[in-house]
Order: structure tokens, then sequence, then C-alpha cells
């Protein structure tokens, strides 16, 4: 129901509009159904007249010259889709758990969600919609009586984070890391780090939630979880297991269905999210069993006989060293081959932070290592082992992982722009 979002609609544009009701909010002209709220965004204002046709609530267009009673005319839709996801937001009866960081932000939304679904209705960032667009889209999505909203922020620049916090008004905050994403353009982790803690400002230190290893998060003030015994919430006697990973915090056991160190820290983020909205420690346990994260965040494809570890929706220097060691740890009674690509928007020593990624993988249990990208090409060059390959086509890396007839696992890590999850095909 969006009755809410429909007074508001009515009041703000003085709408006299017969039995008025707003049912769903769409950007895509193919998705509009009858009393749909469309948002003409670029193209989307070419379609204006078809979309009349199937009874829509109303649309919000800024490039439309026909005049009627279901189109508003706005100077910039984008900024009315913003200023009417904060004027919903703080109509509604409902708390805000925003993530941002360097890596992790998926997953550790996915496992929050999880979390709080077992005590409150909840709803959480679909896909990549973590920009200036897709938040107040998500806001939007909102029904009148959901009781959480966990949003994803993105940023590639100073000031985004703050714009997305002034809209969503945050009541708890993660941030999961500082690494060297977005090097490109600023230039230095100090400055990720400065466009992080933009978020800071709009939390209460009880409710801002960080990853206390961290050297820069180390700096603010807020619930700290990590290894170190400093920290406010101390993971501890971490086993990983080929299908799931277990420790402790703060003296109590946990178990997810998960593997790796970083997902151990990004679930210990969010058990902390859960305690502090209340949800009890059966609870917990009960979601942690539950967890299923988006897509190609180490999913497990079996081909054949092959394992496939599909960790190829992003990759950054921390990211790909995260899933080096926890593939370094499994399938150990199998041949391991690793697939990297190039990892992206890293500024002027991305060959350096090649080079690193490429050392830390011949330092581990690794039987081969292939290599794609221009990037990866390039920092090869340092190289002389056996165990590294180049392709340039990745056709040929799938022949070739074909052609091996072993038992073997496959890790494929890179860039999103890279996709190598197409060397599964349609088997992913």
């Amino acid at each position: 129901m969006k009755k809410v979002l429909s007074k508001i609609l009515q009041e703000r544009y003085r709408l006299d509009i017969e039995n008025f009701n707003i049912e769903n909010v769409v950007m895509d002209s193919r998705k509009v159904e009858k009393n749909s709220l469309f948002f003409a965004i670029n193209n989307g204002n070419n379609f204006i007249d078809e979309i009349l046709e199937k009874e829509v609530g109303l649309i919000i267009a800024d490039n439309y010259s026909k005049s009627n009673p279901r189109v508003i005319k706005v100077k910039n839709t984008v900024d009315e889709l913003q200023k009417l996801a904060n004027e919903y937001r703080k109509s509604l009866d409902i708390k805000v758990v925003a993530i941002t960081g360097s890596n992790g932000k998926t997953s550790t939304k996915d496992i929050i969600s999880q979390l709080l679904s077992m005590k409150y209705k909840t709803i959480k960032t679909q896909g990549n919609y973590n920009n200036h667009i897709g938040l107040p889209f998500t806001i939007l999505q909102l029904e009148d009586d959901d009781e959480i909203a966990v949003l994803e922020m993105g940023m590639s620049d100073f000031k985004e984070i703050d714009r997305l916090c002034e809209i969503a008004q945050p009541d708890i905050g993660i941030i999961t890391n500082i690494g060297d994403s977005h090097l490109e353009y600023l230039k230095t982790r100090e400055n990720v780090f400065k466009a992080k803690s933009e978020m800071v400002p709009y939390i209460d230190n009880q409710k801002l939630i960080l990853f206390g290893d961290d050297l820069y998060l180390n700096r603010l003030e807020g619930k700290k979880v990590g290894f170190d015994q400093k920290n406010d919430f101390v993971i501890s006697n971490v086993e990983y297991k080929s299908d799931k990973s277990c420790f402790q915090m703060n003296g109590d056991s946990y178990e997810i269905p998960l593997n790796g160190e970083h997902n151990v820290i990004n679930s210990s983020l969010a058990i902390v999210v859960a305690q502090t909205m209340g949800v009890e420690t059966d609870k917990i346990r009960e979601g942690l069993e539950k967890i299923q994260l988006t897509q190609m965040r180490f999913q497990k494809v079996i081909v054949d006989e092959t394992i496939f570890i599909n960790d190829a929706y992003n990759a950054s220097p921390i990211s790909m060293r995260y899933a080096l060691e926890t593939f370094d740890k499994l399938y150990n009674d199998s041949k391991k081959i690793v697939v990297l690509g190039d990892m992206l928007e890293l500024g002027e020593d991305e060959i350096r932070y090649h080079q690193e990624v490429i050392e830390i993988a011949l330092n581990k249990n690794i039987d081969e290592i292939i290599l794609f990208g221009p990037r990866m090409k390039k920092a090869m060059e340092k190289f002389s082992s056996p165990k590294i390959k180049y392709f340039e086509m990745k056709e040929e890396i799938r022949r070739t992982l074909e052609q091996e007839k072993v038992k073997k696992a496959v890790l494929l890590k890179g860039s999103r722009g890279m996709r190598l999850e197409e060397i599964l095909g349609e088997k992913r």
C-alpha cells in the first residue's frame, strides 16, 4: 500500500485527479501499470504519450511539451525524485540502516537484511541501486507498513555520501572498510576515508558501526568490530570449512553458510546491527543459517566435476586479497586455478596494485594463475613463474578449463567491467 505517498503527491502538486491512488513506482516505461508513478528520466520522456494510454497514475517529467493532468512538469526529474524520496522517508514510521565502504557493501547489506527480517518487515537495496538515482528510487518502493530499510550507499567522489544521507536520513550507519577503490578520482586512501566519512555527522556514535581493524576507521567514534582485542566486539576462534565458517564474537558462537574471513567480518558487522535493533540472539543465529548473498559474491557453481567460485561481481586490491586467502584454505583435494581479471578505477598506481595481487596468488596454495585484461598483462611482465598464463579472450580461458579433465576448483575474480562470469556461459 502507498497511501502515504499518494497523499504526499496530492498535496505537493495540488492534484485534481479523481480516485487518485499510486500502487507502484517505476523508472522503466516497460514496467508501467495501472496507477504507477513513473519518473521520466532521460529517454523516458520519449514514451510519455504511450504510457498515458496505460491508465498510469502520475508521470513526473522534465522534457514534455504537451499538457495533461497526469503529467507533472519539473525542471529536473532526478532532483524531484530525490526530494520526493526525502519527504516520503520523513513521513513513514521507519528506521533506515545505511551501509558504505570500499568493499563488502552488498554482502553486508544482504546479511543485515536477513537478520533484521527475522523480527521486522524489511526492504533492502536491490541490485546496484546505490547511487543518487537508485537510492531515492529504493526509498519510494517502501510500503506504508515497512519497518526497516537497509540501504547501500555507493560513491566515486566527494559529497555523494553526504547527499545520499541527506535524502535517506539514516538511523544506523555501517562503514565496512577503507580501500583502494575510486583512487582514479580521489587519488589517496585518505580522501576515500574523508568521502566515506561524510556519513558520520548523520549518525549517533552508538549507532555507527565500524570495522575497527581498519587503520582509518579506527580514528572514528562508534561501535568497533574486528579481530583486535581493542575492539568493542572481538571476533575470535574462526574456523573455515568447505561450506561454512564458524566463529565467536565476544564469547558467543556463530555459524554462517559462507566461506572466508571477509564474510566473517561482514556477518559480525550485521550481528551488531541486529543486536542494536533488538533482534534476539536465537533469531540472529536462525537468520545467519538463511543467508543468501546477491549472485557473483563467492558463489559456488558446479559444472560437471569442476567447482567454480564466481566472485566476479567486482574487485579491488582488498577484495582480491580476501578472495585469494579464502580460496587458499579450500578445495585442497583438487587442482586449484584462479582466473584474475583487471581491477578498474585504481588511478596512476594501477599496475603496482595488479602486481601485488599476482604476488599474493603466487604465494598461495594455487596450481595455476590465469590472467585476463590489459592491466594484468602489463603487471605479469614482472614475473616469470610457469604457473602464470595470459589469455586475450574469455572464450580461450573457457576452452582451456574444459580441456583439463581433472578434478579442479576455479576462482573467478575481476572488476565488473571484465565480466568474468561469461567464462561460465549459461551455467552461471
